[in-house]
């Protein structure tokens, strides 16, 4: 039966109180002979089957479409993208299976990553009076999910539009770790509770427990700070399956926007790990099976041993963008005068091997029409073509644009202020290995290709020996590489899983990264206006609030002196400089900075 939303919020957002709901139809159950004992008759034992299916990191996308290159999604792995392929999936197993006897489930990341998702937030945005419902809302409704746990880019356009949302969906957005900052209650519902039912045999109760990642209080620090806490996933769990079995739940299923590493981007900024989903499996008992996201992996089946009972927690990830369903087959048998899972398997599904469901192509023609508009509108044009093909090792014009346009906003924000005789410098970092700006016309899309995220400007008082240990720390983005070896530029950056993300440059600085060395020892000949730097002058650095924040775990930069901040993209500010200039010309804002050298000579 639907849920209705205004309802449950009302009595639940608040209070933390769960959402269960019984199913509408009886299920098929198999039976099995069971052994009464010598001498009388076995009885068949009841037996049920349950699909639980599961997406994450969707981030915005609906179509199997590619907004940045105006064409259909392709990749070199062959996947396709999109609900819409998820939802042909999705029918087929419900088809298969039986509709009453599945569960759909997501594990966050929905409402950001593609110009879809930045439309409905800020150019036509769901929180305007009489505002449109958010595609994703539709899309999720259409399909018909049960429940989605909050993922940390759930969080990124504000409170407002998180709740907005929230209220459009159908289904309940789960977060047990996702709290009032005063109270310390659940800000969102914990947990979803179903009932099953099976002729002959009691309901089968099935509680999904929804985590989020502790990251959220970094990553999304202006919007949640003195509002929303996020503590770790392990107390939380630990905390809240033992309320759902002590509810009576026979399968508990945790959906989780954490990934199963064990290791955290943000270093020790908060005493909570990022990629939590396998300490979860293994130090909270009573978990059947961990629905994971947040890290963009394929995981078909991941068995984990809880360290208390050594009973098997298995996981599963399937991937991002809607590239992969999840399956969970549940078996239970029922013994003993209760359900029991008997065993769990997990399995991925690919929806490159599907169809769109026109269904959900109808439903959104309109919407995805108003975007692909949008992002095709000419700003300006380019006299070369830029691309970030070798911005990873190269000083590259384009990475160049980023931070010009950010120093220039920053010098005009602190005009006048007692900050504005110092220098400023930027950071940027090569996020697209593929992203190109073509000589000819320049479209937003050709922009926001290259800056792919939703950051904001910050600007943050450095000293040059805080900028220099800046420049150490993401020097260590590079494999060290003996004089005397053969260069593979594949082979030559993320040294230690290290994202391209967390590599930045620095503007209005000339240094060498010499890679012979060993990490911490890298920064050579580092200059400002031609001497070397001064340790003790002061520096301005233009800053995205994903690494103000301490995103990337980057020396002295979060705790540093904030000068400014605005809301308004930097994607936006690169826009609004290429439109004000007319016409994109390397002359006016490329220069090389920086180079890789091996004991001192220069790589390239």
């Amino acid at each position: 039966m639907p849920l209705n939303r205004r309802k449950f919020l009302k009595k639940s957002a608040v209070t933390g109180a769960g959402v269960a709901i019984a199913g509408a139809a009886a299920a098929p159950a198999a039976e099995a002979a069971e052994s009464r004992g010598p001498g009388r008759p076995t009885k068949p034992a009841k037996r049920y089957a349950l699909t639980v299916m599961g997406t994450t990191d969707l981030h915005g996308n609906v179509f199997n479409w590619d907004y940045f290159k105006d064409t259909a999604y392709s990749d070199a792995k062959g996947n396709s993208v999109g609900l819409a392929r998820i939802s042909t999936l999705v029918n087929q197993i419900r088809e298969e299976r039986g509709h009453c006897n599945t569960l759909l489930l997501d594990a966050g990341d929905t409402i950001q990553g593609t110009p879809l998702t930045y439309y409905y937030a800020k150019v036509d945005p769901i929180t305007a009076k009489g505002g449109p419902v958010h595609p994703m809302a539709q899309a999720m409704n259409a399909i018909g999910y049960d429940a989605a746990a909050l993922g940390n880019h759930e969080f990124n356009y504000g409170i407002e539009t998180l709740r907005k949302f929230e209220h459009q969906l159908d289904f309940p957005l789960l977060g047990a770790n996702a709290v009032d900052a005063k109270t310390l209650k659940p800000a969102f519902p914990p947990y979803f509770m179903k009932h099953f039912h099976v002729p002959g045999a009691p309901p089968v109760k099935v509680a999904v427990l929804g985590l989020t990642n502790p990251g959220i209080a970094i990553w999304d620090k202006a919007y949640v700070q003195g509002k929303l806490a996020f503590p770790g996933l392990e107390e939380q769990a630990a905390k809240w399956v033992p309320k759902l079995r002590s509810m009576g739940a026979d399968v508990v299923i945790v959906s989780a926007h954490s990934g199963s590493s064990g290791t955290s981007s943000y270093g020790d900024q908060l005493p909570y790990v990022e990629n939590a989903a396998a300490n979860v499996a293994k130090q909270v008992p009573g978990i059947d099976a961990i629905l994971v996201g947040h890290a963009h992996v394929e995981i078909p089946e991941l068995k984990v041993t809880n360290e208390a009972t050594g009973k098997t927690v298995v996981l599963s990830e399937p991937l991002c963008w809607g590239e992969r369903l999840t399956l969970f087959d549940v078996e239970l048998v029922f013994a003993k005068g209760r359900w029991e899972v008997e065993s769990v398997a997990a399995s991925l599904l690919n929806s490159n091997t599907v169809a769109d469901d026109p269904k959900i192509t109808r439903l959104l023609r309109d919407e995805h029409a108003k975007v692909v508009e949008y992002v095709n509108q000419v700003v300006g044009s380019a006299t070369d073509t830029l691309t970030t093909v070798d911005a990873r090792y190269k000083d590259a014009p384009i990475i160049d644009l980023i931070t010009k346009v950010q120093e220039d906003v920053v010098r005009a924000a602190l005009a006048g202020t007692a900050y504005a005789s110092v220098p400023v410098i930027a950071q940027a970092s090569p996020f697209s290995r593929t992203s190109q700006i073509p000589a000819g016309e320049v479209t937003i899309r050709d922009l926001s290709s290259l800056y792919v995220y939703d950051n904001t400007l910050v600007a943050k008082l450095m000293t040059g020996a805080q900028v220099r240990a800046y420049l150490e720390y993401s020097a260590e983005y590079f494999v060290r590489t003996a004089a005397d070896a053969v260069v593979d530029t594949e082979k030559l950056t993320n040294a230690n899983g290290r994202p391209d993300y967390n590599y930045d440059y620095v503007s209005g600085l000339v240094y060498d990264i010499d890679v012979a060395q060993a990490a911490g020892s890298r920064i050579k000949n580092l200059t400002y206006n031609g001497a070397a730097l001064d340790d003790a002058q002061q520096f301005v650095l233009a800053v995205n609030n994903y690494r103000a924040n301490g995103g990337g775990a980057f020396p002295h930069v979060a705790s540093a002196t904030e000068l400014w901040a605005e809301s308004t993209e930097i994607r936006t500010r690169i826009a609004e400089w290429v439109t004000a200039k007319g016409e994109l010309d390397p002359k006016d804002f490329a220069s090389v900075d920086w180079r890789l050298t091996r004991d001192g000579t220069p790589v390239f």
